[in-house]
């Protein structure tokens, strides 16, 4: 039996019901090399885990940008190896900032199958206050979820970093986030010889999968040496 700080192990039947797809949409991206194999256990039983749903969710996002099975082979295959589930939620996170907010609905059943366990009045109201989700008014039982950020959120409440500071931590990033999209936006704009929508959004189509990969690698790398920084700093004091 898994303990709880292991990584849950899922059938087949389960990872679809996690994400949301059928099992033969599973099993097609994995024959065309989208999703690792799986590990096989006792009675030649197929293994899955985060890391497999955290990139069925990236292809599911993809494929919202508009992007064709064959963009996202090419968009995957640049992927470095060896990224962890939340490196990938990361990188969905960014693709979906370039969507328009569609909030989706959700009843508590529904919701606790997407987050892939049962949640507290407590830990619906931690994602209420971290944007993930809102109680429908008229209806206690329904949700309003931003499936984007629902996997993130889910991972962030078993964090033990109070809600303010996820909240401010938020607001930092949606911040910079924006400042960089305004100035991304200007840039593209002149390589555009007319203001010409369709031009835009024909060059923002072939960008944006390589911006979302520098600004993962970029933020990576600048946390990286932020906290050898402090660690440094750390281990210099009297």
């Amino acid at each position: 039996m898994a303990t709880e700080t292991e990584e849950p192990r899922l059938t087949v039947d389960e990872l679809a019901a996690r994400a949301g797809v059928t099992v033969r949409t599973v099993r097609f991206y994995s024959t065309r090399g989208l999703l690792p194999p799986p590990e096989i256990g006792p009675r030649r039983v197929g293994h899955y885990g985060p890391d497999h749903l955290s990139r069925l969710a990236l292809i599911e996002e993809l494929q919202h940008q508009g992007l064709t099975l064959a963009a996202i082979e090419r968009y995957l295959r640049r992927l470095p190896d060896g990224l962890s589930p939340h490196d990938l939620a990361l990188h969905r996170a960014l693709v979906a900032s370039w969507m328009p907010d569609k909030p989706e609905e959700a009843s508590r059943a529904q919701l606790e199958g997407r987050a892939g366990r049962a949640l507290t009045e407590e830990d619906i109201d931690r994602l209420a206050a971290m944007d993930v989700l809102e109680r429908d008014p008229d209806d206690a039982g329904t949700f309003r979820v931003d499936p984007g950020l629902l996997y993130l959120g889910v991972r962030l409440l078993d964090v033990p970093v109070a809600p303010g500071t996820i909240l401010a931590a938020r607001t930092v990033l949606l911040d910079h986030a924006r400042a960089t999209a305004r100035e991304l936006t200007r840039l593209f704009q002149e390589e555009v010889d007319t203001p010409d929508v369709e031009a835009m959004r024909s060059l923002s189509a072939h960008m944006q999968p390589l911006v979302v990969q520098a600004l993962v690698t970029a933020f990576q790398r600048s946390l990286k040496r932020e906290l050898r920084g402090l660690y440094a700093q750390g281990d210099g004091a009297p």
